[in-house]
């Protein structure tokens, strides 16, 4: 049955992921820098989050602004520790990227700033939390007629990658995958047909980064391509089309051509197919979870799932 306003689709393997982060948290939770936190939306995820067990939320950002945000909310603001900052968003974000630079907290989400304004401060050269690989984004999705989670890259941060940076998005979101417990992560690398064409610039990509696979650029991963999205995602289309193929309908991550294709299909997964997803912002020191004031709750727990499920321990002070 199709999911409908009345009758929403399940997503029990985000459920999972939440119950993963919470088991790890433990006794302990991590610190989560929530950033410019000065609307009621924020400020309510922030105290569901806290509600949950899998993180503890520290809100980052004019004080003021945020107790108002939380009366607004129902929200008892004395439950949390406040950073304050000057009323400006880039003050609290450059205040949340010092205080993870400094180990004293182990993600980043975003509240209720822009999101270019976030990721300025992430990505400053001098004050940021760049690593050594291009920092890109990954969802997870919780689709009802995909029989386990499908990560898809990069739908958010990189627009039109050349090939280097697709090594990056690829090894940045296997990793993340085998941080989930997937040693072996199937990888897609979809383009609009399943063949290499010199006039379709991607596919030279895809032959490219399955070269590098196969010389064992990421150890455990299983990389092919090009393949069309249908293909892809069924075994039965490509056994039709004589792809002999490891990943057809096994998939545990699909990499997008650029931002445009990336974009369309994950609003098509979760508006039309009936999905819900996580998503992280990798490749920095500490993962930084990007929310809409579109996602649903289970989306913004289950983000914030998968960065305590991947980030390493804040400091002890």
């Amino acid at each position: 049955m199709s999911a409908t306003a009345t009758t929403p689709a399940s997503h029990p393997r985000l459920d999972r992921l939440v119950a993963q982060a919470i088991a790890r948290a433990g006794s302990t939770p991590g610190a989560l820098a929530m950033v410019y936190p000065c609307d009621a939306l924020a400020v309510d995820a922030a105290a569901r989050i806290l509600d949950s067990g899998m993180a503890r939320p520290v809100l980052i950002g004019p004080a003021e602004l945020i107790a108002q945000a939380a009366g607004q909310a129902g929200v008892d603001v004395r439950r949390f520790e406040v950073v304050d900052t000057g009323a400006h968003a880039p003050d609290a974000a450059l205040r949340a990227t010092t205080l993870a630079r400094s180990g004293e907290v182990s993600a980043l989400m975003k509240g209720s700033l822009h999101t270019d304004e976030l990721m300025s401060a992430v990505v400053n050269k001098e004050t940021g939390l760049r690593g050594t690989a291009r920092i890109s984004h990954a969802f997870v999705f919780d689709l009802p007629r995909y029989p386990k989670l499908l990560a898809l890259a990069d739908c958010v941060v990189n627009i039109a990658p050349d090939l280097k940076t697709k090594k990056d998005i690829l090894g940045n979101a296997v990793a993340l995958l085998q941080t989930l417990g997937i040693a072996h992560p199937k990888v897609g690398i979809v383009t609009a047909v399943e063949t290499v064409n010199p006039a379709i610039p991607a596919t030279l990509d895809a032959r490219d980064l399955v070269a590098l696979a196969q010389a064992g650029a990421w150890s455990g991963a299983i990389v092919e391509g090009p393949l069309g999205f249908d293909n892809a995602i069924s075994a039965e289309a490509a056994r039709i089309k004589k792809i002999q193929s490891q990943v057809a309908g096994d998939a545990d991550l699909l990499v997008v051509p650029d931002l445009n294709a990336g974009n369309m299909l994950y609003k098509s997964f979760n508006y039309i197919g009936g999905g819900d997803c996580a998503g992280l912002v990798l490749g920095a020191t500490v993962p930084v979870v990007l929310t809409s004031r579109a996602d649903s709750l289970q989306s913004r727990l289950a983000s914030v799932a998968l960065a305590v499920l991947s980030a390493r321990p804040a400091a002890s002070h």
